[in-house]
């Protein structure tokens, strides 16, 4: 039986968590609270208080795959991921990039242990897998301004797995080809089609990109994962802000913005969500010592590898002289 390979990128906000900052970083920037005091709820969504114990994404009608199926496919993908990657190993930034994740999974609805590793990229991306694998480029951090942004980033990807939505859109796709089945189907075909199509679900190309509603919820439970873990919440619009004015920069921005188009209306969004379901707060984390020693590491990594490049060797190129066309004597 075929297993097709299946990727998820996703991008998006940034939110901390009511934590000692000192856990994060011995010297931390705090930010003052903009937000106003937040309407009532009206989902169990909206509450704040109870992460870590919503019913976000479980199995059901629009969910077929158990958790533990949910990791075995996480993990079965991540071999074919890293097949293809090359991870980065360097402790330093490394433990710092899984402590800043662990530290918002703590702070979400996840229901599965995160396996968190860096890809040895300057390109502006990351992504998770099924069961808990996240993948964040060393260029996210590039491009940060500060340990806020890069929770931001994370904070999205910790949601699609909080909220379960690979395990759901492939439930979505399995539905769509099963009602395409023709009901003539006799013996086993009907078991083996499903049976096949938990394993085949659909094209590479198309698994990159979440549908809006997915990524609308995990802009929105991003930030609440932020704010739970103490970060500012505004990161994430400063974040946005950034990929907006400069989305005419391929080079930069082009991984990003080809899998999270519709930036404009993603700010406007989050800027009223982060005024409606926060309770009001003193200050946030904005950035720690930590965050520019890992960044300031990085720089360095990244000229020191650009100097060790093989340098081109240019040669000039030749052509044939056609007879009777050489400059003339005198």
């Amino acid at each position: 039986m075929k297993t097709r390979f299946l990727l998820f990128l996703v991008l998006a906000p940034l939110l901390p968590n009511l934590v000692p900052a000192q856990t994060i970083s011995p010297s931390v920037l705090v930010s003052e609270a903009t937000n106003p005091q937040p309407i009532g709820h009206v989902h169990q969504k909206d509450d704040v208080s109870r992460i870590g114990h919503r019913n976000i994404g479980q199995k059901g009608f629009g969910n077929w795959y158990s958790l533990e199926s949910e990791i075995s496919l996480g993990r079965e993908y991540s071999a074919l991921v890293e097949g293809n990657l090359k991870l980065l190993d360097d402790p330093l930034v490394t433990q710092y990039v899984n402590q800043v994740g662990q530290l918002l999974v703590k702070n979400s609805d996840a229901k599965v242990p995160f396996m968190i590793k860096v890809v040895d990229s300057d390109e502006l991306n990351a992504f998770t897998l099924p069961g808990g694998f996240l993948y964040v480029n060393y260029g996210v951090i590039l491009s940060a301004e500060d340990e806020a942004e890069l929770a931001g980033v994370m904070a999205h990807e910790v949601a699609h797995v909080a909220a379960r939505h690979a395990t759901r859109q492939m439930t979505r796709s399995n539905m769509l080809e099963l009602l395409s089945v023709p009901l003539t189907l006799t013996g086993g075909g009907m078991i083996g089609t499903a049976v096949h199509l938990v394993f085949d679900v659909a094209k590479p190309m198309e698994m990159l990109k979440f549908s809006r509603g997915f990524e609308a919820e995990a802009d929105y439970l991003g930030l609440e994962y932020m704010y739970a873990a103490g970060y500012d919440p505004q990161a994430f619009i400063s974040f946005l802000e950034r990929a907006s004015a400069e989305e005419k920069d391929p080079g930069k921005w082009g991984g990003l913005l080809s899998t999270h188009p519709l930036i404009n209306s993603r700010i406007k969004k989050s800027q009223l969500e982060i005024a409606k379901i926060f309770p009001k707060r003193e200050s946030y984390v904005l950035n720690t010592s930590q965050f520019d020693e890992v960044k300031t590491h990085l720089v360095d990594l990244r000229n020191s590898q650009r100097a060790d490049r093989p340098r081109k060797i240019y040669e000039p190129t030749l052509r044939r002289r056609t007879p009777g066309t050489g400059p003339k004597r005198d």
